[in-house]
């Protein structure tokens, strides 16, 4: 159609019969918006890439939610959901989450004060409506710590042994969301910008990932391996049941298995627990810091360590 190449194609080795790519300005038949068939190159791509799921990450919110377990900006990925930032930098978000109980919150906020630390806690509904809750949630407010759902029922979404047998639907999925983030506009709690959410139970699937993605929500969870999310455990409950001591013990088996073997870990403690549990995490908060700060960890919101 009497378009010729100006310069020499810089691409030449790369081009095939199928699909062809110029970057000429002599060639208007690629390098600008019109679509013929030389443009078949956005198909093939567009093809590649579904077919084996490159995962991607905008603003730390997940754009290929089918992949079981990658790596992309040394982000680690499962089900769909970020589980660990930059595993090249020593850093570590503190989060927390809280449904029926947050009595430890008072202890929460004055360690995080005294360390100058800025955590990131994620509350139901429920938590955000419960009037006994509401001071202590202003004070984190106002420090300027990370605020964020974790369902306003605390749903369950999926069986615990067959991870793809969903629970809720669609539609119940997004209406327990939306009242969760109902409870927090209403005394302007939330968070402007890219909405972090972990899911309740701290338990999700592909698909509840993928209705995230499509809402523009970045699903994450805790980075595996240190069991500090085990501090909701009570004696009561035997074998399961894990002391503070043994928590820490394991967050540091666990970080020194290997050097930055937490780096960007997302370390989960829960804002309060049954009152069968007397031995409480968050009152060996300050120990804990000490101990990761020493080692060279930096503590960032969640919002920041996965940007």
């Amino acid at each position: 159609i009497g378009i010729t190449l100006k310069d020499a194609d810089e691409y030449a080795e790369f081009q095939s019969d199928l699909a062809v790519y110029h970057d000429d300005y002599g060639d208007y038949s690629t390098n600008e918006p019109t679509m013929d068939g030389t443009a078949s190159l956005i198909y093939l791509l567009a093809a590649k890439a579904s077919e084996i799921k490159v995962p991607a990450v905008t603003n730390a919110r997940l754009i290929n939610y089918d992949l079981k377990n990658s790596t992309e900006n040394h982000f680690l990925q499962s089900h769909g959901a970020i589980i660990r930032g930059d595993s090249t930098k020593k850093e570590i978000a503190l989060v927390f989450t809280g449904d029926e109980f947050g009595e430890g919150l008072p202890a929460i906020i004055t360690s995080l004060k005294q360390n100058e630390i800025g955590g990131s806690f994620f509350f139901t509904g429920r938590f955000y409506r419960n009037n006994s809750f509401k001071n202590d949630i202003q004070q984190l407010h106002d420090q300027f710590h990370y605020l964020g759902p974790h369902s306003d029922q605390h749903l369950l979404y999926c069986d615990w042994n067959k991870r793809d047998s969903l629970l809720v639907n669609r539609e119940q999925f997004q209406f327990d969301f939306n009242e969760n983030i109902a409870a927090m506009k209403k005394n302007e709690w939330q968070e402007l910008g890219n909405q972090y959410f972990i899911p309740p139970y701290e338990w999700w699937n592909d698909t509840v990932a993928r209705w995230c993605n499509e809402k523009g929500i970045s699903l994450f969870n805790f980075t595996p391996g240190t069991i500090s999310n085990a501090d909701y455990t009570y004696p009561e409950m035997g074998t399961s049941y894990k002391t503070s001591d043994a928590i820490i013990a394991s967050i540091k088996r666990y970080n020194e298995s290997k050097p930055g073997k937490l780096n960007g870990a997302i370390l989960l403690i829960h804002a309060g627990t049954d009152p069968r549990r007397k031995d409480k995490l968050y009152n060996h908060l300050d120990e804990i810091i000490a101990y990761l700060k020493k080692d060279g960890y930096k503590f960032k919101r969640i919002d920041d360590l996965l940007r």
